[in-house]
């Protein structure tokens, strides 16, 4: 089942001057609106940001080989504190997209008559180089297991007095000693 693109589609992209005439290149830079889902539980691409293109269009034998590299904006939180991390991402990306099926396998992008898509490729390149736990600095300490602050935050040496359970019901028991009353 072939899927027909939206000739007005952002990340569609046209190969009509190309023709199909091997050795025929075009190179091009597109600023593109990201995409909605292009990241992981904890970072992405904010969706609707800018993301830069610079592409290079071949025309192949088997049909249209398309290399780039796109510089996107991230945003996340870190996995440790949960405060939020910016950064920008850059990638580079090589994909071959076939004149017909017959050429292609199972997973091998297809092109719709001159069109071909950009964003799976986009998708698929920056998730592939996200962190999947990512951090606001390499030292981040994380936040406190017993009150939730977060110990970049806390005072130095944030505590707190842990009794073993087993011992609880004993400490009301003994009456605390203070050093101030003693004669």
């Amino acid at each position: 089942m072939t899927l027909h693109l939206d000739p007005r589609a952002p990340w569609v992209v046209s190969t009509h001057e190309l023709g199909r005439r091997p050795g025929a290149m075009k190179q091009m830079h597109l600023t593109l609106p990201a995409p909605a889902e292009t990241g992981v539980d904890m970072i992405g691409v904010p969706r609707g940001a800018d993301v830069e293109l610079d592409i290079r269009l071949e025309s192949v034998m088997e049909g249209v080989l398309v290399t780039g590299t796109a510089r996107s904006p991230l945003r996340g939180e870190c996995a440790r504190c949960l405060e939020p991390v910016t950064s920008e991402n850059e990638v580079s990306f090589q994909e071959l997209y076939f004149y017909s099926a017959e050429d292609a396998a199972e997973d091998d992008l297809l092109l719709d008559g001159d069109l071909l898509d950009l964003e799976p490729v986009f998708r698929d390149a920056v998730v592939l180089t996200l962190p999947l736990s990512p951090l606001c600095s390499e030292d981040c300490a994380g936040l406190c297991v017993e009150c939730g602050v977060r110990l970049a935050d806390a005072e130095p040496g944030h505590g707190h007095e842990v009794i073993d359970a087993r011992w609880a019901k004993l400490q009301g028991l003994v009456p605390e000693h203070n050093n101030d009353q003693e004669s």
